[in-house]
């Protein structure tokens, strides 16, 4: 496989120094592996650390800035960061009013922030912890014990970094950030494997004219593998999966999602089936995001992501945001 690296050792240093580069709003701490907002910490503002493994990208590293993130902690590919990774972070934006760590339910990352908040607080540091669990695909996984982490990590970041913004008490962030949460379910297809740099091959095999549903971030098994579909019928699967667990009594936000190789053009042509059948659905949208912002390295398919929103998490949804993933209102 070709890729645009130097050798795969370094690809997540060389991509924090690219990024250090072309952002100087951030502070990006190559060796120790932690971006963070240059303005951090804010008095009386809480802190917004989250994480994970490289290869997700903008995901978390591009969602640092204000209206989202004060810091990320960025691992290995596919690999969980290491406490000290989010200690230091959690000590970089702390001013006093609490850190709120939000975590994708994989089971090292979950170990891992579990054990970065007790040293955390050990060192004075007030620390509140979410777990995102959205996926409906699966209960279980090669990587986690329940539902998988996925495209509600946007939603919580962007609303709860809009509750923090607003100097909301640590209680509070918390809570809305449990909330959108407990409000959203996504739901994936993969048309092709990633590639790890490690590797240099797909990660599992998938032949040509099948796709996987239900697929995880990771490459995971999904529910099935099917005969390449058509992009209405995989709306249809998927909103299928999705609404057979939430029903939503007011509008959704809702995210159209690229896993890393699928042009814009086909996502918005995929987006105009998951609209038309969220109308015959009878459900109500809010908002709609589409682009590649929780991906698998060069995977192409897509995921969904609906988020039931009242009026104030809408409200925060809409609050100005400017981060080099996601950026408006300012």
């Amino acid at each position: 496989m070709k890729m645009l690296i130097n050798v795969p050792e370094t690809v997540v240093a060389d991509a924090l120094r690219g990024m250090a580069a072309a952002h100087p709003e951030l502070a990006v701490d190559v060796e120790n592996r932690v971006i963070v907002r240059k303005d951090a910490p804010v008095a009386g503002k809480v802190g917004l650390v989250s994480g994970g493994g490289s290869g997700h990208e903008p995901l978390h590293g591009g969602f640092v800035g204000p209206g989202m993130l004060s810091a990320a902690c960025p691992g290995e590919v596919f690999t969980s960061p290491v406490p000290d990774q989010m200690v230091r972070a959690a000590a970089a934006v702390d001013s006093g009013a609490g850190v709120l760590f939000i975590v994708k339910n994989y089971t090292g990352d979950v170990l891992n922030f579990d054990m970065a908040a007790e040293l955390a607080e050990d060192e004075g540091i007030q620390v509140a912890k979410v777990l995102v669990n959205d996926d409906v695909a699966v209960t279980d996984s090669l990587y986690t014990a329940g539902r998988r982490g996925t495209g509600a990590t946007l939603f919580v970041e962007k609303i709860a970094g809009a509750a923090a913004d607003e100097g909301q008490p640590l209680e509070r962030v918390e809570a809305v950030a449990r909330q959108v949460n407990e409000n959203s379910r996504s739901f994936g297809v993969a048309l092709s494997a990633c590639t790890t740099p490690a590797k240099g091959s797909p990660t599992f095999d998938l032949p040509d004219g099948e796709l996987e549903l239900g697929i995880g971030i990771h490459g995971e098994p999904g529910r099935e593998r099917r005969p390449m579909m058509t992009s209405g019928e995989i709306a249809e699967a998927a909103l299928d999966a999705i609404l057979d667990d939430l029903s939503p009594r007011s509008p959704v936000l809702v995210l159209v999602n690229g896993m890393g190789a699928t042009p814009l053009l086909e996502l918005y042509g995929f987006n105009a089936e998951v609209q038309r059948v969220l109308g015959e659905r009878g459900v109500p949208v809010a908002r709609v995001l589409v682009g590649n912002y929780v991906t698998s390295l060069d995977m192409a398919g897509a995921s969904v992501t609906l988020c039931q929103v009242d009026e104030e998490l809408l409200r925060l949804w809409d609050a100005p945001v400017r981060t080099p993933g996601l950026r408006w209102g300012m």
